[in-house]
């Protein structure tokens, strides 16, 4: 049952204007995306975000925030505070960008995990920077004990970066060398009982400079052992790939589906970024970014799809995040409503 007590004034308007899209229908489970990114050839339907009176959309005790989202909130009025609010929205899970809360001063990290736990909040993940070249920085490649310790203190059972693997470069041979440090961290991770986890923004989706017909994505699948290093993806950086990466270099078409990575290998993504965007193709990105069901990513449909494969209604996270929000806890509160409000057509 959704822990969400207030209900928005403009909910009913927005699924209205959902009514109102037309979302692509290919060939795949995943007709995703509003028919302006549609492929050539697409169909469209229309489809409404709260239609049908089947079972949540959002299974329970899966719903998070990364909060980057409200750093704004974080810094000035400290966790406490936040925390507090996201209770009030429903949200379980939270996913740190950072453990220090600026002018509110300082706090531990057993105070932090206690304050989380306190407010009905899960902590289920982190993100650390991959390297740097300052030998103290606190990162993976730098400082991989103090980040897993940090992590266990704070009880993560994820903990990963959101750089990514292009630190030598966008060969093959130079993601094939990051995805060995991946690994080496994955395995560090596991040791300590965490998964650790990459998440993705479009450039990973692009090709190889060395080998074009070769998408550097697939490169970092490949190459990372499956056991040991796992993936959180961020939908609208992943649509935004599709946008920008659906031809080689050379012109020549290479369409591919988010959903279907997904799909093909659940167990891999462990976390997912719930970001929406409204379609733009004269946005070098695709689209502008947007509260969570304001914009044309179907996440009825995309949520529905993983969750209803056998074994894995539970076996997900979804963080809602915004990376520049107009005012961060409107957009929480938004995001959680429209998403409690999803339901599965019967």
């Amino acid at each position: 049952m959704s822990r969400t007590h207030h209900t928005d004034p403009e909910l009913a308007h927005r699924l209205s204007r959902r009514n109102m899209l037309g979302v692509a229908a290919g060939a795949t489970a995943a007709a995703l995306v509003g028919a302006a990114a549609a492929p050539a050839g697409a169909t469209t339907q229309s489809t409404s975000g709260g239609a049908g009176r089947g079972r949540p959309v959002l299974p329970p005790g899966r719903l998070g925030i990364q909060l980057y989202s409200l750093r704004d909130k974080v810094s000035t009025l400290g966790f406490a505070p936040v925390f507090a609010e996201l209770k009030k929205y429903g949200y379980d899970e939270v996913e740190f960008a950072g453990y220090t809360q600026g002018s509110a001063g300082p706090i531990t990290l057993a105070q932090l995990k206690r304050l989380a736990r306190n407010n009905g909040l899960n902590p289920i993940g982190s993100h650390v920077g991959y390297y740097a070249d300052d030998p103290n920085a606190y990162t993976f490649a730098q400082n991989l004990d103090k980040v897993l310790d940090d992590a266990q203190a704070l009880g993560l059972k994820h903990i990963g970066t959101a750089s990514g693997p292009f630190r030598y470069g966008s060969t093959v041979d130079a993601w094939k060398r990051a995805a060995e440090e991946f690994n080496t961290y994955g395995a560090a991770a596991r040791a300590r009982g965490m998964k650790f986890y990459q998440h993705n923004h479009s450039e990973e989706f692009s090709f190889a400079t060395d080998n074009p017909k070769v998408r550097l994505y697939d490169v970092l699948l490949a190459e990372t052992d499956p056991k040991l290093v796992y993936l959180e993806m961020d939908i609208f950086w992943a649509y935004s790939g599709q946008f920008r990466f659906s031809r080689r270099p050379d012109g020549k078409p290479a369409p591919f589906e988010p959903l279907d990575y997904v799909l093909k290998q659940p167990h891999r993504y462990p976390l997912f970024h719930v970001k929406d965007g409204v379609s733009d193709p004269g946005n070098q990105y695709g689209y502008r970014m947007t509260d969570v069901g304001d914009g044309d990513i179907d996440y009825q449909r995309f949520i529905s799809a993983v969750t209803r494969l056998r074994g894995e209604r539970l076996a997900h996270h979804w963080q809602a995040e915004h990376d520049n929000p107009t005012e961060s806890f409107t957009f929480a509160r938004r995001s959680s409503e429209h998403l409690h409000s999803l339901r599965e057509k019967c």
